[in-house]
């Protein structure tokens, strides 16, 4: 992402959140040159999941599944 050093100037504390959260850097517009903010230490792939329900009922529940509609037998 491409900014103003104006827009930087506004919302610095939401960007380098921004940056810390998501690994990417910042560039800064100044004068026809760019600047870049950087993470010292990219955050993990994994740090970054989100935990989803997968489940709503009891886990067993799904080995009683008839999943036979869902499969496709490549059979000859």
């Amino acid at each position: 992402m491409t900014i103003t050093a104006s827009t930087l100037r506004g919302n610095i504390y939401r960007l380098l959140d921004q940056v810390l959260e998501s690994g990417q850097p910042l560039e800064i517009e100044r004068k026809g040159l760019l600047l870049k903010i950087i993470p010292e230490e990219r955050p993990s792939k994994m740090s970054r999941l989100i935990k989803h329900p997968c489940l709503s009922d009891d886990p067993e529940s799904i080995v009683h599944m008839d999943w036979s509609n869902e499969w496709q037998h490549d059979l000859p």
